[in-house]
């Protein structure tokens, strides 16, 4: 076991790192591991059925967590996404393929059984990706969200009826006979959960200990799990039920923090273990038949979401997203098979045909992400929504960036009477906060005509409060060289984006969170009983030295090795100052 354990490891920080700077995605990384390490690879390990049946859990503790996300009357607002869409995901793309199927020769009960299969998309894999990528509040992150409980949900009906496709019709005929307690279940997970884990937790954090934290909220996620699982339903889907009880709770946070650890681990894990399942062989022997089918899986998935996106009237960026974040197969699918399998609709040799076109198919999202990062990258202007038209009113400010740093500017200048005037580039971003008063326009501060529009030639001050580092230095390298009059304060992330700020002779560079920690290391010099003028000296000294050599090592931003001597040269330097300033 310990060696195993260890294989897995190293398999792990082997791959993911590689793929990840590749730019295919740490799930990709760990797919791979999992080939390689596999039966069909080198056979490091064997036991891939008890490795895939540990490995949910890192799919139960993901569902748990987005269930914590959403609260149970946002979840009902989302009855349209989940059914509605849901729905005619499942139902178009199941038909499609069980059609196309069926003209291959498959007959009617195999070819239903690997349409439905097929139309299931993976809930681990694509929201794994679309979290790597921050597209989970977007439109297509909801929608793909939507469309995934509802296959999770379907999958419960669909594995009671496999077996009455089967030539043993009767050992499945049970199937329906368990609605009502499945039915009885849910009901009852759901009226213990609102009256009895609040009180638990309660209790429980009483004790202020934190590994019985982390044991309780495990207990909670894995009980919920084993009793939705022992009626037959998704271990998954009780965890996310789970999640979404506790979702307005007091607790959120303190759970999210103690699952946040083992499900990075097991959903890894499970990752490898589909890479596992994968048997090479079908691929080397028909190669043709194994890839085309992967790709037409997939395109067929895309297309129809595609078309779904744009149905319900999303943007075709937001609707060609949502085809490739669900254009690969899924977990379910691998349930599902094994019970035609045991039904004897499908026999073993075509199971393992389509367990190594679903997990291809996998292989195949991380490309088309992309491609598609890409292709949105080169599009043309005219593609986007266009930039607003903005009236130049005279403002002595432009602000470049609304988030977090550039609202709180904005809100002293207003209290002060001082007019400005607001970019952002995101226009999802520029809409909600016009919601709530805020005079922002949607446009790229690094156009020169826009910033002309804005007023940049009789402005006095532009504040560079853009998140992206790449953006911020572009939009800086267009204000200095157009507009050399404005007095730029550039925001700066971390150490590297202030030396690419300073590279361009920008004299006020703020790093974003040097002020905060400084203040809380003073705070803590404080409570550790140095006297309040002895702490803000301490910080003010030490915030001097730090500045002086940002300033100072900036040139040497692109030499790593002599930024490493330089870094240590100054902390030496600067505990020497220190000692002195004590005698």
């Amino acid at each position: 076991m310990l060696n195993t354990s260890a294989i897995f490891l190293a398999a792990a920080v082997i791959a993911v790192p590689i793929f990840t700077r590749l730019g295919l995605g740490s799930v990709l990384g760990y797919l791979a591991a999992g080939v390689v390490i596999g039966p069909s690879g080198f056979g490091f390990v064997g036991e891939v059925e008890q490795t895939l049946h540990f490995a949910e859990l890192g799919v139960v503790l993901l569902l748990f967590l987005v269930g914590l996300e959403l609260e149970p009357a946002r979840l009902w607002r989302m009855r349209a996404s989940v059914f509605g869409t849901g729905g005619a995901q499942v139902a178009v793309t199941a038909g499609i393929v069980a059609a196309a199927a069926a003209a291959l020769g498959l007959g009617w009960r195999g070819a239903l059984v690997a349409g439905v299969g097929l139309a299931m998309s993976s809930t681990a894999f694509a929201l794994q990706v679309l979290g790597e990528k921050n597209e989970m509040g977007s439109p297509h992150g909801r929608s793909a969200f939507g469309i995934l409980l509802f296959q999770d949900l379907a999958a419960i009906p669909v594995l009671a009826l496999v077996p009455l496709l089967g030539t043993t019709g009767a050992s499945g005929g049970s199937g329906f006979t368990r609605v009502p307690v499945v039915l009885g279940v849910i009901l009852a997970l759901v009226v213990a959960g609102r009256l009895l884990l609040r009180p638990i937790f309660k209790f429980v954090m009483a004790a202020r200990s934190h590994e019985l934290s982390v044991a309780s909220a495990l207990l909670v996620v894995l009980g919920t799990a084993v009793v939705m699982h022992s009626v037959g339903l998704s271990m998954a889907l009780g965890a996310f039920l789970a999640g979404v009880l506790l979702a307005d709770s007091e607790y959120r946070h303190e759970l999210e923090a103690n699952i946040e650890p083992f499900k990075g681990l097991l959903l890894g894990l499970f990752f490898m273990a589909v890479g596992m399942s994968a048997n090479l062989r079908v691929l080397l022997d028909r190669p043709a038949v194994v890839v085309g089918l992967a790709l037409a899986l997939v395109g067929v998935k895309l297309g129809v979401l595609f078309a779904l996106g744009k149905v319900t009237r999303l943007p075709g960026k937001s609707a060609l997203s949502l085809g490739v974040a669900l254009s690969q197969g899924g977990e379910f699918g691998f349930v599902i098979f094994g019970a035609g399998r045991e039904a004897g609709v499908v026999g073993a040799e075509l199971v393992e045909l389509l367990v190594m076109v679903v997990t291809l198919s996998m292989g195949v999202t991380p490309l088309l992400f992309l491609l598609r990062d890409r292709a949105f990258s080169r599009a043309a202007p005219g593609e986007a929504r266009e930039f607003d038209a903005i009236q130049e009113n005279g403002s002595r400010v432009i602000i470049a960036g609304f988030g977090r740093f550039g609202q709180i500017v904005s809100r002293l200048l207003r209290v002060k009477r001082i007019g400005f005037t607001a970019l952002d580039v995101s226009p999802t971003h520029v809409d909600f906060l016009r919601k709530f008063g805020s005079k922002i326009h949607y446009g790229d501060a690094s156009r020169v005509d826009l910033l002309r529009a804005a007023g940049a030639e009789r402005a006095e001050v532009f504040v560079l409060a853009i998140d992206d580092v790449e953006a911020s230095v572009r939009t800086a390298k267009v204000v200095r060289h157009h507009f050399p009059h404005l007095r730029i304060i550039a925001r700066a992330r971390n150490r590297q984006h202030a030396y690419a700020l300073l590279a361009l002779e920008i004299p006020t560079v703020i790093r974003e969170t040097f002020a905060a920690s400084l203040d809380a290391g003073r705070v803590v010099l404080e409570e550790l009983g140095l006297p309040t003028t002895d702490a803000k000296e301490a910080a003010r000294r030490f915030a001097e030295h730090d500045e002086a050599y940002v300033r100072s090592v900036y040139k040497l931003r692109d030499d790593e090795k002599a930024l490493i001597a330089s870094s240590k040269q100054y902390g030496e330097e600067l505990e020497k100052a220190f000692e002195q300033d004590a005698r």
